[in-house]
């Protein structure tokens, strides 16, 4: 059945289903034609009559999942609400993660209909990301695909009451890159006013000075031979810049220990402006006890993923430590600390501190810290997968957040098959994070820097204290100011 709902830029007609309703495709910017893709976004363009938004926009520009003459009014929303006649209800705004390199919303891995059920609008949006995202560009401002999130928060905040929710009741909830752009704007008192409190699924360790990522982006207007300004990019066919992007990564490994991140040519920048510094650090921290209440987490082997497939049989533990900033004593620590463990196991353990392990405690203690409510988890349950050499890695807990098993993310990650515990571990799991957004409080104690008490994900869930001990102890020693 259809259902119609009145936007401040016009009608949408959705569709009703499975006991809630749900919304595709929505602009909340305008198109990104000619040097509109590399500056800030710009306000939807109003419509007459109703307008169809029973399917997904298209993807932002990125290789795979767009195509040249895809359609540029690709900055939209999609919502899930449980009844548009509703009113007051919990809002979720879903930022996905991709490296600042390619994601999308348009995909059933982040299909809002169990959150629905638990009385809570969810709404996922898309960003820019690539060049157009977070390439540097000389006469505009960084960090294009954070603005975009704002952007869209600001569409939530004037349109979200039509369709059940509250506009005072937002909480940001991402994974990945999409996590890292939430630990920093919680920490920067980011979007003041439009949203409430956040949840970080594996921030990175992402943010990189703004002179880095000049010299980075350098690198690819070098391939393309071009200026880097708006107007000079945008005579750049997208899939051009597509090709070449990858070029700087091969660079930077050749030069270990020089960057901040080397693996992918796009991070967030810290500008002065968004980012003053990575949400971690001290220096990070903007405002001190505001009230945005945050959950961070984890995956217990979070690079597992990323090395499953790689043959490190002649690799060295302590060059990958050195390329991510320890000094040579560490990977002696990490043996004593983590007995038994083959040099694989202590390659994928270093990576998954260096990336993600190491910033998600310490966004959690940056913002217990300063005053703010927070709550750490991890997530520890193993896939199968693979005959189970995947264990608890990366992105492993976004198809538990939406109880979507059979989405392609899952068959990745998970197998074909749906294990007999992951319908009560996904319940757990997704009821925790709707009642923080209603409440503030997902159901385990606030974590302190004396306590480190955090929530366990596994069957059954459980509580720990100070899981990351071993790690901590190596990783304060390089922590930021």
């Amino acid at each position: 059945m259809d259902v119609v709902v009145r936007t401040e830029s016009g009608a949408v007609r959705g569709e009703a289903r499975e006991g809630c309703s749900v919304f595709r495709g929505i602009p909340y910017a305008a198109p990104l034609a000619g040097a509109a893709r590399f500056r800030p976004p710009a306000p939807a363009r109003r419509w007459h009559g109703v307008r169809d938004a029973r399917s997904f926009g298209s993807s932002v520009p990125q290789p795979v999942l767009w195509h040249p003459g895809d359609d540029p009014e690709c900055l939209t929303v999609n919502v899930w609400t449980p009844d548009v006649t509703r009113s007051g209800l919990p809002v979720l705004v879903w930022i996905h993660g991709g490296a600042c390199l390619g994601g999308t919303a348009a995909t059933p891995d982040f299909d809002g209909t169990a959150f629905a059920a638990t009385g809570t609008v969810l709404v996922t949006l898309n960003y820019r990301v690539g060049y157009e995202g977070f390439g540097w560009v000389d006469d505009a401002p960084a960090n294009r695909g954070v603005l975009d999130q704002i952007a869209a928060l600001r569409w939530v905040h004037d349109n979200v009451e039509a369709f059940g929710g509250d506009p005072d009741a937002v909480t940001l909830i991402g994974q990945s890159a999409g996590a890292s752009s939430i630990a920093g704007l919680l920490a920067a008192d980011g979007a003041p006013g439009l949203f409430r409190r956040g949840i970080a699924q594996s921030p990175g360790k992402i943010f990189v000075p703004a002179d880095e990522a000049r010299a980075v982006s350098a690198m690819i207007t070098a391939q393309l031979g071009v200026r880097p300004t708006a107007d000079a990019l945008a005579e750049v066919p997208s899939e051009a810049i597509h090709a070449v992007q990858l070029a700087p990564v091969a660079i930077m490994a050749s030069e270990p220990g020089k960057w901040t991140h080397p693996n992918a040519p796009y991070s967030l920048i810290l500008d002065g402006e968004l980012f003053d510094a990575p949400p971690w650090s001290r220096a990070g921290q903007r405002a001190s006890g505001i009230g945005r209440e945050l959950v961070c987490g984890f995956t217990t082997d979070e690079a597992r993923v990323f090395t499953v497939d790689a043959d490190l049989s002649a690799a060295d533990p302590a060059d990958t430590a050195r390329a991510c900033g320890l000094d040579a004593s560490a990977v002696a620590d990490y043996r004593a600390g983590n007995p038994g463990g083959t040099d694989e196991d202590l390659h994928a353990l270093v990576l998954s501190d260096a990336l993600f392990r190491i910033p998600a405690l310490w966004c959690a203690e940056a913002g217990a810290d300063a005053g703010r409510t927070t709550y750490l988890y991890e997530f520890a349950w193993p896939s199968p997968a693979r005959d189970g050499a995947l264990r608890a890695c990366h992105g492993l807990d976004v198809p538990f957040t939406f109880t979507t098993p059979d989405s392609p993310l899952a068959a990745e990650l998970i197998g074909r098959e749906v294990p007999a515990d992951f319908p009560a571990l996904s319940t757990a799991m997704r009821d925790a994070f709707a009642a923080f957004a209603a409440t503030g409080d997902p159901g385990w104690p606030r974590f302190d820097s004396t306590g480190r008490v955090s929530r366990t994900w596994r069957t059954p869930p459980g509580e720990d204290r100070d899981a990351l001990s071993a790690s901590r102890r190596i990783w304060d020693r390089h922590r930021p100011a």
